[in-house]
C-alpha cells in the first residue's frame, strides 16, 4: 500500500495493517530466512505503528510488534508446572549405542527398520510456549524438568517466536517446545561490542551460557538487546485439536503455524539411516550458524511413541547422539602476543596439545589484558579451553586448585615483538596497539593499503594483493619503499609470486603472455600512479601515515592550525589539545605515533624519496591566542590542576621553566591550596611529567616564533556553526559541498545534536532529517545552500 492511501485509512485500519505487515516481515526474516523489505522500511513501518499507537492507545493489542519488550523490570520469576514434564534424553556416544537403541525399540514394537525423525541437538536453552486460542500468553524454562520459571516478557522479545498464530487449524490450547540459542554471529558481534565498551557490557562467556542467563534478566529490555533466536521441535499440552500422527509431520504443521523449524530436521530410516544422519550434520558442524553437540533420533510414529513410553526420567523412542566434547582440560604453557594487522596486541595461550572438537590444540585466544586479568590466567595454570565451529579456541576458565605455587601474574609486554616499538594502551581502551604503524611487519599490508587509499595518496591500482606480494618476496618493508620501486622491480615481483603459486593469471593470458609477450601495462600505470602521488597536500598526508584515531577531519584540522610537518611531527599532546575537536585520546596518539623512532624514519625517507608537500604554510593566527602558559598547563592534565589554578601558577612563574624549579612551597604561595600545591609538585618531578612540560615549552617557542608574522585572524561566515549533510545534492559533490562548507568556517558533523547549527536535506533524506525535525533544528534545502555559497565566495 502505498503511503498517500495509508494517510487516509482510519486509524485502526492502518494499525491492522501495519501490525500485520511487520509480523509478516518478521516471520519471513527470523523464520523463513527470505526477507522482503529492507531495515529502513521496516524501521519505517515500526515508528508509524508506534506513533499510531501512542496517538491511540485504545488500538493496543496484546500481539502487537510494539509489545514485545516490557517496560518495567520484575521483581522475581514465578515458578511453573509442566503438565507434561519436559524430561531428559538418553544419550548415545558410539554407533553401537545407537544400534542397540533401534534393536529395543523393534523388539517392544515387533516392527523392522523404523523411520526416525532426525534432528540437531541444540546447545541452547530449553523452553515451552503455551498458546491459547492462537496467542501466546505464557513461557517457561525447562527447569528440573517437572517445573520451571516463568520468563514471558523475555521470550516476548525473540522475534523469532510467533506473538500469534499463523494459517488456520491450530488446538485451542497448544504447547510448544524448543530450544532458545544465541547464533554464533550474534554472539561474536556481541562480545566484540563489549569487549570495546570500556567495561560498561560484560562479554559473555559462550553461546549456551549467553542463551541462558539472557532469558534469565529480571528486566526484559536487557534480553531484547541480546541476539536470541528459537527453534522448535516438539509439542507439549494439545487440548482442542487434531494433529497428525508422526512426528515430522507435526514439526511441518508447525512450521505452517509459524514456528521456525530447522531446515536440518529429516527422516531417517533404521540406525543406518540415523548413523549416515549423522555423520553429515557432523561434517556441517564447523560451518552452522550455531553450535549444537550431537543430534537426536526419535521414533517418528507418534502411536509408537505413547505405547514405548518411558524409562525413568528418559523417553523409550529417542535418543541423543553426542558428538566430542568442544571442551577440553589442558595446561598453559606460555603467554606471547600476536599483532594484528591493525596493530592490536592480542595475548595468546600456547597450551600443551589437546584434542578438543575434533582438532588438536596447541593455541587459544585470550582477547585482551582485561580478560587475562578476569580469567587470572597465569603461565603454569590448568585450563579449560574452548573450541565451538571455526571459532578461534578460547580459554573459558582456570582450575585453580591446580596452580603451581609460583606462577606470576601475566602482564602485557611494554614493546612489540615484531618490530619492537612501544605497545600503548590508550586510556579507556580495552585494546593494547603497537605504535610502529609504519615500521611493523606485522601491520605492512594495512598500512600501505590505507597510505594508498583514494582519499590519503591515491595510488589507483595498488591492491591488497599485490602490497602482500611485494612485503612477502622483499620488495617494500614500509610506505617509503613505494617511492623506490622501478617497473622491473613489478614485473619481476609478479613472475615470481605467480612461479610460487603455480598459476598464470587470465589477465595476463589474454594480455598476450601466450605469444611470448609480457603484460607490463598494469605495472606501468603502477608506477605512474605512484610518481602522481609524490605531490600531496599535508591533510592527505598526515591521512595517509594511519595514525590511530586520525582521520579526514583530524587530520584537516592539523594541517589547517598548524601547517607545517616539521613542527606537527614533534608536538606534544597537550599543544595538540589546543585545536578545537582534538580530546586527550586523540592527542595522545598522534604523539605517541610521533615518539616512535621507526615512524620516524619512515617520514625521513619519504621526504628523502621524492614526496613533497605543497601546500606548507605558516600555523593559523588563531593558535597564538591558544599558547598562553595558563592554557597549556590546562591541557596537560596535571592533576587537581583546574583552569583557574593554571591561571593563578602563570601569574606567579613567567614561564614553565621556572615553574618545574619551583617546590611545594612555593607552589602554595602562588596561591595554590596545598594539596593542589603537593599534586602539582609530585607530577613535576616525575621524569614524564618534566619531560612533557618541558617539551611543551619548547614547542610554545617553536610556534610563537612560527605565527609571528601571521596575518591577522580572518572568521568566515559560518564559524562556530556545526552542520550536517543529509540525502542526496543535485548540484555538487557532497565533498564539494563539504569542503565549501568548512572553507568558510563550518565544522561539518555526521549527526545530529542539539548542538548542530543546521541541516543541508538533499533528496531522499533520511533519519538526519528526522532527528532535526524532533530537535527543532533549522534545514535547509539545497537551492539555499547554493544560494549560500554564491553569496560567499570561498
Amino acid at each position: 500500500m502505498n503511503r498517500t492511501h495509508a494517510v487516509d485509512m482510519e486509524p485502526a485500519a492502518r494499525a491492522a495493517e501495519l501490525r500485520a505487515r511487520i509480523e509478516d516481515a518478521n516471520h519471513r526474516y527470523h523464520v523463513l530466512d527470505d526477507p522482503d523489505i529492507p531495515d529502513a522500511e521496516y524501521d519505517r513501518l515500526m515508528r508509524e505503528l508506534v506513533a499510531l499507537e501512542t496517538a491511540h492507545p485504545e488500538l493496543v493489542t496484546p500481539d502487537s510488534p510494539t509489545q514485545r519488550v516490557g517496560a518495567a523490570p520484575s521483581g522475581a520469576f514465578a515458578t511453573v508446572r509442566h503438565e507434561i514434564p519436559m524430561l531428559s534424553l538418553g544419550n548415545a556416544f558410539s554407533d553401537a549405542e545407537v544400534e542397540e537403541f533401534e534393536r529395543r525399540i523393534e523388539q517392544r514394537l515387533e516392527v523392522r527398520d523404523p523411520l526416525f525423525s532426525v534432528e540437531p541437538k541444540f546447545d541452547g536453552l530449553a523452553i515451552s510456549l503455551r498458546y491459547d486460542d492462537g496467542m501466546f500468553v505464557r513461557g517457561a524454562t525447562r527447569g528440573d524438568g517437572e517445573k520451571g520459571e516463568e520468563v514471558t516478557p523475555n521470550l516476548r522479545t525473540i522475534k523469532a517466536i510467533p506473538l500469534k498464530l499463523r494459517g488456520k487449524g491450530w488446538p485451542r490450547v497448544l504447547e510448544v517446545r524448543g530450544e532458545v540459542y544465541m547464533p554464533r554471529a550474534g554472539f561474536e558481534r556481541y562480545n566484540e561490542k563489549a569487549r570495546a565498551s570500556e567495561g560498561r557490557i560484560k562479554p559473555l562467556v559462550n553461546p549456551r551460557n549467553a542463551a541462558a542467563g539472557s532469558l534469565r534478566q529480571l528486566d526484559p529490555r536487557i534480553t531484547a538487546q541480546r541476539p536470541l533466536a528459537f527453534y522448535a521441535y516438539a509439542l507439549g499440552v494439545v487440548e482442542g485439536g487434531e494433529l497428525p500422527a508422526t512426528h515430522s509431520a507435526t514439526l511441518k504443521k508447525l512450521r505452517e503455524w509459524g514456528f521456525p523449524v530447522s531446515e536440518l530436521v529429516d527422516t531417517a530410516r533404521g540406525a543406518a539411516g540415523c548413523l549416515a544422519y549423522y555423520a553429515r550434520i557432523g561434517a556441517q558442524r564447523d560451518a552452522l550458524p550455531f553450535d549444537i553437540d550431537g543430534v537426536v533420533y526419535k521414533l517418528d510414529d507418534l502411536a509408537g511413541q505413547r505405547e514405548l513410553g518411558f524409562v525413568g526420567r528418559t523417553p523409550r523412542w529417542a535418543i541423543a547422539h553426542k558428538f566430542p566434547a568442544q571442551e577440553q582440560q589442558t595446561t598453559v604453557e606460555a603467554i606471547d602476543v600476536n599483532i594484528g594487522r591493525t596493530g592490536a596486541a592480542t595475548p595468546t595461550a600456547r597450551l600443551a596439545p589437546v584434542f578438543v572438537g575434533g582438532v588438536t590444540v596447541t593455541n587459544a585466544t585470550l582477547h585482551n589484558a582485561d580478560q587475562v586479568a578476569r580469567l587470572d590466567v597465569r603461565v603454569g595454570d590448568t585450563v579449560i579451553v574452548r573450541r565451538a565451529g571455526d571459532v578461534i579456541p578460547e580459554v573459558v576458565r582456570v582450575i585453580p586448585e591446580h596452580r603451581p605455587p609460583h606462577a606470576k601474574p601475566w602482564q602485557m609486554p611494554a614493546h612489540c615483538p615484531i618490530c619492537g616499538s612501544d605497545i600503548v594502551r590508550e586510556e579507556g581502551e580495552v585494546v593494547a596497539r603497537c605504535t610502529g604503524e609504519l615500521t611493523c611487519a606485522a601491520q605492512r599490508v594495512q598500512a600501505i593499503f590505507h597510505f594508498a587509499a583514494r582519499r590519503a595518496m591515491d595510488i589507483d591500482g595498488l591492491g591488497e594483493r599485490y602490497i602482500e606480494d611485494l612485503g612477502e618476496l622483499g620488495y617494500v618493508t614500509s610506505v617509503a619503499d613505494l617511492y623506490k620501486l622501478r617497473l622491473d622491480d613489478l614485473l619481476e615481483m609478479k613472475r615470481r609470486a605467480d612461479e610460487r603459486d603455480g598459476t598464470t593469471p587470465a589477465h595476463l593470458l589474454k594480455s598476450g603472455v601466450k605469444a611470448g609477450k609480457v603484460a607490463t601495462k598494469w605495472a606501468e600505470n603502477l608506477i605512474e600512479a605512484i610518481g602522481h602521488s609524490r605531490r600531496t597536500t599535508l591533510e592527505r598526508f598526515l591521512y595517509a601515515l594511519g595514525i590511530e584515531h586520525v582521520g579526514e577531519s583530524t587530520a584537516k584540522a592539523l594541517a589547517v592550525w598548524f601547517g607545517d610537518l616539521a613542527l606537527i611531527r614533534h608536538l606534544p599532546w597537550p599543544i595538540l589539545k589546543l585545536v578545537p575537536d582534538i580530546g586527550g585520546e586523540v592527542a595522545r596518539a598522534i604523539d605517541a605515533f610521533f615518539q616512535q623512532p621507526g615512524n620516524q624514519k619512515v617520514i625521513d625517507d619519504l621526504i628523502a624519496r621524492g614526496v613533497t608537500i605543497i601546500d606548507m604554510h605558516a600555523p593559523s593566527a588563531k593558535l597564538r591566542a591558544e599558547l598562553a602558559m595558563a592554557s597549556v598547563l590546562e591541557q596537560a592534565e596535571i592533576p587537581k590542576l583546574t583552569a583557574k589554578r593554571a591561571e593563578q601558577v602563570a601569574a606567579a612563574f613567567d614561564s614553565i621553566g621556572a615553574m618545574l624549579k619551583a617546590d611545594a612551597v612555593a607552589l602554595a604561595g602562588a596561591g595554590l591550596p596545598r594539596d593542589t600545591a603537593d599534586a602539582v609538585q609530585a607530577f613535576i618531578v616525575t621524569h614524564d611529567g618534566r619531560d612533557l612540560l618541558l617539551r611543551c615549552e619548547h614547542a610554545v617557542e617553536q610556534l610563537r616564533a612560527a605565527t609571528a608574522g601571521a596575518a591577522a585572524i580572518e572568521t568566515g561566515p559560518l564559524e562556530g556553526s556545526t552542520v550536517v549533510l543529509t540525502g542526496t545534492l543535485s548540484g555538487l559533490t557532497r565533498d564539494e559541498a563539504k569542503a565549501k562548507l568548512e572553507a568558510l568556517g563550518a565544522k561539518v558533523a555526521g549527526s545530529v545534536s542539539k548542538k548542530t547549527s543546521f541541516v543541508v536535506a538533499g533528496e531522499s533524506a533520511g533519519s538526519k532529517l528526522d532527528k532535526a525535525r524532533e530537535l527543532g533544528v533549522e534545514i535547509w534545502d539545497e537551492e539555499r545552500l547554493l544560494a549560500f555559497f554564491i553569496g560567499h565566495p570561498t
